[in-house]
């Protein structure tokens, strides 16, 4: 006799077999049958009940941003289902995978406009790699195992609409998930590529170092090959971490969510050794004469940034260990040193602006309590905004941190379901969110849900009652401010109310008596931290150099942002070439 076993418990046997440990959602009769397998095999996979679906979704998007495997969130058929959609966008635009599984009506009832019934699988056309409705009981531990596998592939969002009526149903207990056989390979560097590009960076003046995620798990071979070839390192805003901040020729991101040095170094430079990245700013900081050499394991990704000289299709870790291989020490130049003179500039001025501790507070003295209580592994969630420019500047990480936010599709309110994410699959690890007051209002109903399961993240509040970086947006465009004031909210009183210990901080002994409670939390917090509502210091349109603006616009740029103390690269370049 066939030993025959629940469809629905059968599929949760699949996750298990990928690794998944816990996932995230509200239940619905529509999921009803998956619920009860989940509770059946609750001892191995835990279900994180949320306060909305979107943060479950933006939580596993983050799962697999955190931790490489794929995150899980799930939605009833109707609401549940439309709620899931802001953070699978996140996943698909970032690149990491998810499974999305969702609710829906009994087989019976499909087709009858009955209740909350949706013609799901349009909805999620877009969004997908995957995309299936279950139709036999049968089929339902062998879609989501498919599902998983074309996630993991395609790197995006797999959604697997399951009705309720088939996970109760039994189905013989013979199928073995593809979890164990599951490989990933990729592309070797040719000796050819890697000789031609220590010939081309020889050749060049002005060489860069540009990194991405695909550079995660190279920090040492990134640093390493730098040192040789003498080669300012700049990043995306997402690679932040893989370069310690304190190695003195990383100069970070150059865009928006950029500093100076990164900035002015990209706009100089004469030939970019762009690696694991998708940068999608090239337009306005690479010159578009500059030499390009782009490393990808993704041969569609070539060209889409800039003209590319040497395209080489290869991992980024093997590519930097051949090129350490082949390559020998470069006598330091006058770039370098200019490029480490300004970058010690840059931080001598974030250091001198840490020191105003006067109200309103600015970011710079919370960023240097932040960095004295966070731990060497400790894991940064950031929102979208100000507080992404302010993160990407003033943390001070190393490659043991972890900087994750919402990249590509830029969703506000990414920060507190990250934090979720990263203390359930790191629970040993210090986790911080920092927020917004915009971001935090979207999503404050699940501080609910750290408490629930004492999750003991620490959240960070930067409060200036505005959306300030679309204030900005409208001063660059010359528009009136409009629509971009939020009313005030006392977040430490919302905290408490939500069973989460809070902290409203107004002036600088109030900030570093709240970071001394922080250091030794064993439960969520918050701290709301009311800031001065000014712009960060606009790199990508610094007034500095006498060369190209007057004295009056000069005078009024510092006026503006404290930044009587940056010097102009040119200075710099000229002082080192003289």
């Amino acid at each position: 006799m066939v030993k025959t076993i629940k469809s629905g418990i059968a599929m949760v046997k699949v996750l298990e077999d990928w690794g998944v440990d816990h996932l995230y959602g509200i239940p619905g009769g529509s999921f009803n049958s998956t619920m009860d397998a989940l509770f059946e095999q609750q001892n191995k996979i835990k279900y994180i009940q949320v306060r909305h679906e979107e943060v479950g979704a933006i939580a596993a998007s983050a799962d697999a941003k955190v931790t490489g495997k794929i995150g899980v969130a799930f939605g009833s058929a109707g609401p549940g289902a439309t709620h899931l959609f802001n953070g699978l966008y996140d996943a698909k635009m970032d690149h990491v995978p998810v499974l999305a599984l969702i609710g829906q009506v009994a087989t019976n009832t499909m087709n009858t406009d009955y209740f909350q019934e949706l013609n799901e699988n349009p909805m999620f056309a877009d969004v997908s790699v995957y995309n299936r409705t279950v139709m036999t009981a049968d089929q339902l531990p062998k879609v989501v195992d498919q599902a998983i596998r074309r996630a993991y592939q395609a790197k995006g969002v797999a959604v697997v609409t399951i009705p309720v009526d088939l996970g109760w149903q039994d189905i013989p207990d013979t199928f073995t998930s593809t979890a164990a056989d599951y490989r990933v390979s990729y592309p070797q560097p040719t000796d050819q590529d890697v000789d031609e590009t220590i010939r081309l960076i020889k050749a060049a003046r002005h060489p860069i170092l540009y990194i991405g995620l695909g550079a995660t798990g190279a920090s040492a071979e990134v640093q390493k090959f730098a040192e040789m070839y003498q080669l300012p390192i700049t990043s995306s805003a997402l690679a932040k971490g893989i370069v310690p901040d304190s190695n003195p020729a990383y100069l970070a991101s150059a865009g928006r969510v950029a500093t100076k040095p990164a900035v002015e170094a990209l706009r100089a430079a004469d030939l970019i050794l762009f690696m694991g990245s998708d940068y999608p700013f090239g337009d306005y900081f690479f010159k578009p004469d500059a030499t390009f050499i782009q490393v990808d394991i993704n041969s569609a990704e070539f060209g889409k940034r800039h003209r590319v000289d040497l395209p080489i299709l290869a991992d980024v870790k093997a590519t930097l260990q051949k090129l350490i291989a082949h390559g020998e020490k470069q006598p330091t130049t006058n770039w370098y040193k200019a490029n480490l003179a300004n970058n010690q500039n840059w931080h001598n001025w974030i250091k001198a602006m840490g020191q105003i501790t006067k109200a309103p507070l600015r970011v710079e003295p919370i960023f240097k309590e932040i960095n004295r209580i966070a731990k060497k592994d400790a894991a940064f969630m950031i929102d979208v905004g100000n507080v992404t420019i302010d993160s990407l500047r003033l943390l001070e990480m190393n490659p043991k941190q972890i900087f994750k936010t919402s990249g590509w599709f830029a969703t506000m309110g990414f920060a507190l379901p990250a934090g979720l994410a990263a203390q359930l699959s790191y629970p040993q690890r210090q986790v911080f969110t920092i927020s917004g007051d915009g971001g935090m209002a979207m999503v404050a109903q699940d501080l609910i849900t750290m408490a629930k399961y004492h999750l003991p993240v620490i959240n960070i509040v930067l409060s200036n009652e505005s959306f300030g970086f679309i204030k900005a947006e409208q001063d660059d465009t010359h528009q009136s401010h409009y629509g971009v004031d939020i009313a005030g909210v006392n977040f430490a009183k919302v905290a408490e109310g939500y069973g989460v210990k809070g902290f409203e901080v107004t002036n600088h002994e109030q900030l570093v008596a709240a970071f001394d409670y922080a250091k030794t939390t064993t439960e969520p917090i918050l701290i709301d931290i009311k800031i001065a509502d000014e712009r960060p210091l606009p790199v990508e349109q610094l007034k500095l150099d006498p060369e190209q603006f007057s004295a009056a616009e000069i005078t009024e740029f510092n006026r503006t942002y404290h930044s009587e103390d940056l010097i102009p690269f040119s200075q710099l370049l000229k002082q080192y070439q003289a």
